[in-house]
């Protein structure tokens, strides 16, 4: 098997030790899964993406330290950006194909990369809030679930203060749980967990605004909206509410790139 190229990318933000970090392999063909998910969790990051270039087509797919998921926000706009810095792709517009059978779109203007994803519009559901509160530390005032549970507090102050509890959460039924409230300087706010995915809490999760996007479009009634995840690392996600689907636009910075050698695998 001979070596890959990688890199690491700063996702949703232009300053580096910011944003959510995501490994980019660009492969020929793909790999075996089992080794995808080996580099997967050599990386030890939320995501690494793979991708295969075939002629004018390009193909996608995300690995977490534990499976493979079926979409991802970051490590997509990683991707586009390492196909823009590094591969000299002039057009302005990337599609990628991804397993599911959907397509992605992202876009460049200036220094900015929009990605065009599937809106997935939450339902309130019955699930006990008092259990949320005891892994939360607060209560929340609704939870919906889509892709992800949602779970809607009263203020920016209470996201920034849960500290969940990871080995209760991760028995819950849910993949990941988002965090969400109003902003006091942006429209929204929010934090993911999702142990899991092997992911305890992750920077910035593009897939996440999925939910969140529709949800705080009707809300606020509003199309177009900022956003901030509050995570330690921190990112600003630009975004707009298309009906079926939502634009998610960022910046993303190259922080290193490398082989990895599978000469013995």
């Amino acid at each position: 098997m001979k070596n890959i190229k990688i890199y690491k990318v700063d996702a949703f933000t232009n300053k580096l030790f910011s944003g959510n970090p995501a490994a980019v392999c660009p492969l020929d063909d793909w790999l075996p899964d089992a080794v995808m998910q080996s580099i997967a969790l050599e990386n030890n990051l939320s995501e690494t993406a793979f991708f295969i270039k075939d002629k004018d087509k390009f193909f996608l797919r995300w690995f977490t330290p534990k499976v493979e998921i079926d979409l991802c926000g970051h490590a997509t706009l990683a991707t586009a950006h390492i196909i823009y810095t590094e591969m000299d792709y002039q057009s302005d517009n990337i599609v990628f194909n991804i397993k599911s059978g959907d397509v992605l779109n992202v876009t460049r203007r200036d220094n900015k990369l929009t990605m065009n994803f599937p809106a997935y519009d939450p339902k309130i559901i019955d699930q006990n809030l008092d259990e949320l509160s005891d892994i939360f530390g607060f209560r929340p005032t609704l939870f919906l679930n889509s892709n992800y549970g949602l779970a809607v507090f009263n203020n920016e102050e209470e996201i920034v203060k849960i500290e969940p509890n990871l080995n209760a959460l991760e028995k819950l039924s849910y993949n990941g749980i988002i965090v969400t409230a109003p902003g006091q300087n942006v429209d929204f706010v929010s934090r993911f967990f999702g142990p899991k995915l092997g992911i305890p809490e992750d920077p910035v999760t593009g897939g996440a605004h999925c939910t969140l996007i529709p949800y705080w479009s009707k809300r606020l009634n509003k199309k177009d909206m900022l956003a901030i995840q509050l995570s330690k690392r921190g990112g600003v996600i630009y975004c707009s509410y298309l009906n079926d689907r939502v634009n998610m636009g960022g910046e993303a910075i190259t922080y290193m790139q490398g082989e990895i050698l599978l000469d013995n695998v």
